[in-house]
Parts: C-alpha cells; structure tokens; sequence
C-alpha cells in the first residue's frame, strides 16, 4: 500500500485507501466492541487514512478511536473535521461557522483524540452565514498556534476552494464523488491540477438511484474481474486521479476487507473508458 500513497500537503504520506468511521455504533456494548474491532482490523490491513467528524455522535465517534488506536501506530492519520453543532434551543445539528465555535471544536477535538496537534483539521461544511474568509482565517490562526499541521474543507465548489487557497494552504478537500455521482468532477479537477488529496465520501453508495447503463457497466466489468461491484468503484476512484483517497466505512470486518482489497485491483484501459462515460 505505501508504493501506492499520497503525500497530502506534499509531506504527509498516507495510503491511497483509507477508511470512514461515521457508521462505526459507539454506545457502549457488543456493538462499540465490534467498533473497535472493525477500526483495529483496519490498521492491520495497512490502512493509514481514518475519517472521522465532531458531527459523529457529538465527538463520541473521535472517543472511540481514541480508545481503539491510542497510542498511535506510526504514519496513522487520523482526520476531523469541525464547523457542525447542534442547536442548544432545538437539539438539531446545523452548520456553525463562528470562529469561536471552530476554535472550541478544535480544541475540544485535541483532548478526544488524545493528541497536541490535529495533523490534518477539516471544515466539515462552509456555513453561509459566516463570511469563508472568517471561518477559513480562525483555522489558520490554529494552525499559526500550533493546533492544526494542516487544513482541509469539505463540500466545497471550486470558487471556495479559490478563495480559501488565497488566504491559506488547502491541503484536502472532502466532497461526495463516485463512479455514480460526479456532480463534482470540475472540484477534482482543480485538485488534481493543484496537487491538493481529495477525499471521497460515499465513494461506494448511489448505485441503486445511478441510471441503468452504468450501473450494468459496473456489474459487466465486477463480473470480468471477479471483482464486486463495490470494489470496481472503488479501483476506478484509484484511476481516476493520484490525489484521490477514498474512504469508505462499514461496520462489518468483512466489508472492510473487501473494500480494502479493491487496492490490488487494476482496470484495463477499455474497462476504464467504460466506466468513464458519463454518468447519465
């Protein structure tokens, strides 16, 4: 896996596969144990890319790997990202961009997580209500303080991306991309072209609502490589460009084996053209 990685930020080297933990149950019992079995058996599969989020149970989702992974093998990334909370009124969760609330998530984050610096800090959304600017300036004065090693967004366009870079180095974006849905394929682009990770999120999922043609030019290729057809999206993710690392999450110790196992596979140049048609 290290001969197929990616520096994000051009210094920190990770696996091109990683894994996304929102789906992990953290409420304690059998199920919180099959928790921190799944996140365990990752890291011995080689995974060295862990997604996580303050929004996943409230931080409760950054306890668990805490527990799971602390101490930290070497090379292991384990990402957050801030700017969700939940409304003290109501109980729901809405976007909250406020430069004090990013500072106390970010901080708050450190101590779940057991460790002095996030290594790669992401905006979980830009809230609409707080200039970018403000939100995307409060994480570079983390980072200036020593909190943050490097910054990312999530759900970004790529005039957001733009002007986040103009006031600080981006070195991950997050948005929800896949061989079903590239909705944002002009955002890859600019990461390919810029060098900066690009991680997908439901890197797998979508293929029920995906048009019948490609859905039954991923099972036709699955079936040509003895592959399934979430490890065909997955391998063309791979292909599609070096800076992508997808990160897909399950619950299940043999989900993730197969998921990771999709990093063996290698699509031929015409299964590839194949899938490369539109998604419509």
């Amino acid at each position: 896996m290290a001969a197929d990685g990616f520096a994000i930020g051009g210094d920190l080297r990770v696996g091109r596969l990683g894994f996304g933990a929102m789906h992990l149950p953290t409420a304690a019992g059998s199920a919180r144990d099959g928790a921190i079995a799944v996140v365990r058996r990752a890291v011995e599969l080689g995974v060295t890319l862990i997604d996580t989020a303050y929004l996943y149970g409230g931080g409760a989702n950054e306890e668990l790997l805490a527990e799971a992974l602390h101490p930290y093998p070497p090379g292991l990334l384990i990402t957050t990202k801030v700017g969700v909370a939940r409304s003290a009124a109501t109980g729901e969760w809405r976007l909250d961009g406020r430069p004090e609330v990013l500072r106390d998530q970010v901080e708050r984050g450190l101590v779940r997580l057991r460790t002095e610096r996030h290594a790669l800090l992401q905006l979980h959304r830009v809230d609409p209500g707080v200039p970018l600017a403000d939100q995307v300036g409060t994480l570079e004065e983390l980072r200036a303080e020593g909190k943050i090693a490097r910054i990312g967004l999530s759900e970004v366009t790529v005039a957001e991306l733009a002007q986040a870079r103009a006031i600080t180095e981006v070195a991950s974006v997050q948005n929800r991309y896949s061989v079903f849905d590239r909705a944002h394929e002009p955002v890859v682009d600019a990461c390919t072209a810029a060098g900066i990770a690009f991680l997908p999120w439901r890197p797998v999922a979508g293929g029920a609502d995906a048009p019948r043609r490609l859905r039954d030019t991923v099972g036709a290729v699955a079936a040509e490589t003895g592959a399934t057809a979430a490890q065909v999206a997955l391998a063309w993710l791979l292909a599609r460009s070096p800076v992508i690392l997808p990160i897909p999450g399950t619950s299940r110790i043999s989900h993730l084996e197969e998921n990771v196992a999709a990093r063996h596979l290698r699509l031929t140049p015409e299964q590839r053209e194949r899938l490369d048609a539109p998604a419509t």
